[in-house]
Formats: structure tokens, C-alpha cells, sequence
């Protein structure tokens, strides 16, 4: 069997966020916050299959918000050494980050030198007050995602910023452009343009989805406008089109769904490891196990 990535959960489904179209919605609470076991052997056993299908990056990643178990993370970190792969992410909204820099900032400069390569950045759009209806609905403001940018990179983190386009917030090719631009002008590394899953992963975000989803034709008029002012530099099979757009990295990302599924074992797109020591080709489908 051949994967394309290698993601390790991290955490639980506590998260700091209150976004509505995600897996999660679980406030951080004492009994959700509580340290996860994780099964070693298993890693192990996942980290060597990555290894074996040539596998470059792992992918740290989360139900909820992986940073509020920094422990968890720095556990990890030290074990995945052993595995030699080139690039270490983390996918986080970084909110907890840019909160309180005083307590991350032993953790960051620990999780550099033990091999974390990049920090993805979660975000719906670069205007503070459309990421706060998302994510921080009910603070006073959104964080200062500019400031985080360059405090993350003074440690020597490459950064992404993953883009969420939903209807009404980064839906058009201007805005587009303008998220690109903002990325840029912020020396971010990578951007990644995402449309919204159509599917919904639990209930209370079903109509939320139906209503800001992407149509067909703004998917469309995005795809040809990157085709026009961009370079295409990569086509990755079921994960999406890389271009240049004007020096700016920009990736245009294909859903995680099912249209995404390949029945071929030697064309699988995700390794998944849960901290229980069960290993899994599928998110969402149960049957989608080897161990």
C-alpha cells in the first residue's frame, strides 16, 4: 500500500474556536483538556509504513485545537525523529498562540529544533472581522494575525495560511487576489486556498455548510483565474494545483471527500494514526482500517 501523506492526531476535540462548519465545536472543558494516552508501538509500526511509501511530510493535525496539548505535541515531535521525514507540520488556528506567547514560546523554540518545519495557519479570509465571526464569535476582536506571522517566523518557522473559502467571506476572484496579496506582503510561504467541504461531519453544521458552501461556478471562476495570473508549477492527484502567482506560492486544494477516494492501494491519499493505536486510510468511513 502507497499513501501520499502521513497525518498523526493530536489532542482531543476541545478547541478555542467556534467554527461552524468544523468536526469539532467542543469547548475546551477539565474533562476534555485531560492528557491522551498514545499508543508508541503503533506509531511506530504507521511511522515505518509512511516511511515505505516514501512518504516526506507528517502532517500533526487535530479534531479540535492541537496546540492546547503542547506536551502532546513535543512527545511527538521527539518520537517522529526516528523516521527521518524531511517536513514536520502543524495545522492550527494558533489562537491559543497568539493569546499567550509567554507560555508557547518555550514550546516553540523546543518544537523547532526537534524538527517542526511549518505551522499552518487556519483562517476564513485576511480581514480580522470576517475571522472573528468564524472563529471568535463571541471576543471583543480576532487576533492580530499579522503580529503572529512574523513572531512565528522569527523562531524559523516556514509558514502556511489554509484559507476555508466559504460563500460571503473569501468567495470571489477579487478576494482571492486580495488574500494573496495580503499573504505576500506578510512573507507567508505557502497559501492554500480550501472551499468549504460540501459534506458535513455532524449535524448542527449541515445547514451552515448548505448555506455558505461555494457554488460550482465560483470554484470554477477561482480554478481559471489562478489558470490566468499564475504559473502552474504542480499537479498533485486528488490533493489539488500548485501555481506561482506573481512569487507567491498558492495552492488550490481539492475537498477531502469522498470524490477524493481512490480504491487503489497503491494510490491511497491519507495514512491516519489515532493516538489509541488504531492506523486508518478513511476519516470518515470506519471500514477504512489496518489496525
Amino acid at each position: 500500500m502507497k499513501f501520499k501523506m502521513f497525518s498523526v492526531i493530536v489532542g482531543t476535540e476541545a478547541c478555542v474556536a467556534s467554527c461552524p462548519f468544523c468536526v469539532s465545536g467542543e469547548t475546551p472543558t477539565c474533562e476534555n483538556l485531560k492528557d491522551v494516552q498514545i499508543n508508541w508501538r503503533n506509531l511506530k509500526i504507521a511511522g515505518n509504513l509512511a516511511n515505505r511509501s516514501g512518504i516526506d511530510t507528517v502532517m500533526l493535525t487535530s479534531r479540535g485545537e492541537p496546540t492546547l496539548f503542547p506536551d502532546q505535541i513535543s512527545e511527538y515531535l521527539v518520537h517522529l525523529k526516528e523516521f527521518n521525514f524531511p517536513f514536520v507540520e502543524l495545522q492550527s488556528n494558533c489562537i491559543p498562540i497568539a493569546l499567550n506567547k509567554k507560555k508557547y514560546e518555550p514550546y516553540l523554540k523546543e518544537w523547532y529544533k526537534n524538527g517542526l518545519t511549518t505551522i499552518t495557519i487556519s483562517v476564513v479570509s485576511n480581514r480580522a472581522e470576517i475571522n472573528k465571526i468564524v472563529y471568535l464569535p463571541n471576543a471583543n476582536s480576532y487576533i492580530d494575525l499579522p503580529d503572529l506571522i512574523q513572531y512565528l517566523h522569527s523562531f524559523g518557522f516556514s509558514l502556511r495560511l489554509t484559507c476555508v473559502c466559504c460563500n460571503g467571506m473569501t468567495d470571489s476572484t477579487e478576494k482571492v487576489q486580495e488574500f494573496i496579496d495580503f499573504a505576500k506582503q506578510n512573507k507567508v510561504e505557502q497559501v492554500t486556498l480550501r472551499p468549504v467541504n460540501d459534506e458535513y461531519r455532524r449535524e448542527s453544521a449541515k445547514n451552515w455548510i448548505i448555506k455558505h458552501k461555494l457554488t460550482d461556478s465560483q470554484k470554477q471562476d477561482m480554478k481559471n483565474y489562478l489558470n490566468k495570473v499564475g504559473t502552474k508549477l504542480l499537479e498533485l492527484e486528488r490533493i489539488g494545483t500548485i501555481y506561482d502567482v506573481d512569487g507567491q506560492n498558492v495552492c488550490l486544494s481539492l475537498p477531502l471527500n469522498k470524490y477524493t477516494r481512490d480504491t487503489n492501494p497503491e494510490n491511497l491519499r491519507n495514512l491516519i494514526f489515532f493516538q489509541d493505536g488504531h492506523i486508518r486510510y478513511e476519516w470518515e468511513m470506519d471500514g477504512g482500517i489496518l489496525l
